[in-house]
């Protein structure tokens, strides 16, 4: 068991845990305590507590020692030099025109380093920048661009409600925020009556999300039948926050909607009146073995008629029903062999159709022997003209 307190070094700021180290120290004290970034001057916001060292996965950084009077000088020394750098950093923006809006200064505790923060829309280009300030400073600067959240968490400021902001009194870490949230709350989706000070989603749509979620689970929905006190209805709005559903009734030609708390509701679908409601849920397994039974009891109720003497003929002996019998396994077992022949066109004709000898088969065969007859004309004439053509020549010679 070890004991560890939390120490804040901003105003409202995220809370850090240390190692308390033996020290017996109160909320409100000032420790200086051991960090990334070297000794820091903290503000002890939670008291010492005990705790198991293995719930932690990485060890934590140990308190140095409390803080003096010369330590807490030191560090409003330091505010007071962070203001003069704010005003230096400014001008040198100007002179340089960058695109970026400074936000806060942080001298280290033990001016070592200056931290900047600034926010701008895009990447930004300042290393002239840091040159000037190093040459002024004689210190290592670091330039760090911060979100719009953080810049409103470190300049402060009152919300839509009137209130000082959440992020820059109590909250110490920000918590998703989507516009589903503000839909299941009922709430407009006017940017400017859901957004904060930063521009942002406000933070406090997630601090009742949960009672929503929960609430309309329990709760029917808009359009579904209900049943009332007063009569069957449609739902037409409800109120999470007041547990009530509004329904609404026909009166006539008329209707009225009316508001109904929660518990005098009674949804449509939980009704079956076509249904018994004495009857006990059997399960399935007992269902089938019931129908199983019955099936047995109607075939051994059942007499199988005598047929021959429906149709008039004779039973028939055992050897020729062993007969039968045998021919049939054959037949049967021969079907089984047999393999269908997929691919081969089927030609169906019609049983009642004459054989009688076509017009046009004649035809066809009449006109094929009349081109091979001119075929045979047209070879024997180019043969002769041929002929004549050469002792013509042979004649010029």
């Amino acid at each position: 068991m070890g004991k560890i307190i939390g120490v804040q070094f901003q105003k409202n700021g995220k809370l850090y845990y240390f190692d308390a180290n033996g020290f017996d120290v109160k909320p409100g004290e000032y420790v200086i305590v051991d960090t990334a970034r070297g000794h820091d001057l903290g503000e002890v916001a939670m008291g010492p507590r005990d705790i198991d060292e293995e719930t932690w996965k990485n060890p934590l950084k140990k308190t140095i020692r409390l803080a003096s009077e010369q330590d807490i000088q030191h560090g409003i020394d330091n505010r007071e030099k962070e203001k003069e750098a704010f005003s230096i950093c400014q001008k040198k923006i100007a002179e340089h025109k960058l695109e970026m809006k400074l936000v806060s200064v942080e001298y280290a505790f033990d001016n070592s380093k200056i931290l900047f923060f600034f926010t701008a829309n895009g990447r930004v280009d300042f290393r002239s920048l840091v040159k000037d300030l190093a040459s002024i400073f004689k210190m290592r600067i670091e330039l760090r661009q911060i979100g719009v959240r953080d810049e409103a968490k470190m300049l402060g400021g009152l919300g839509p409600c009137g209130r000082p902001i959440c992020c820059g009194t109590f909250l110490d870490q920000f918590q998703p925020v989507s516009i589903k949230m503000a839909k299941e709350q009922n709430l407009s989706l006017n940017p400017t009556k859901i957004s904060g000070v930063c521009g942002r989603l406000m933070c406090c749509l997630k601090y009742e999300q949960e009672h929503y979620e929960m609430t309309r689970k329990k709760m029917p929905k808009v359009g579904r039948e209900v049943i009332t006190p007063d009569g069957t209805g449609p739902v037409s709005d409800l109120n999470i926050v007041k547990e009530t559903v509004f329904v609404r009734l026909m009166n006539g030609d008329t209707s009225e909607i009316k508001e109904y708390p929660l518990d005098e509701i009674t949804r449509l679908q939980e009704n079956h009146p076509h249904q018994d409601t004495n009857r006990k849920s059997v399960p399935k397994e007992a269902q089938s073995e019931e129908n199983a039974e019955n099936i047995r009891e109607k075939t051994a109720d059942y007499e199988e008629p005598d047929r021959s003497e429906k149709t008039g003929f004779s039973a028939l002996s055992p050897d020729t029903a062993d007969e039968n019998q045998t021919i049939k396994t054959k037949e049967s077992n021969r079907n089984k062999n047999k393999k269908a022949v997929l691919g081969k066109p089927v030609r169906r004709e019609n049983p009642n159709r004459r054989d009688i000898p076509s017009a046009t088969s004649e035809g066809e065969t009449q006109k094929q022997e009349e081109t091979g007859a001119s075929s045979h004309v047209s070879k024997t004439n180019w043969a002769d003209a041929l002929e004549k053509a050469i002792q013509a020549i042979e004649q010029d010679k």
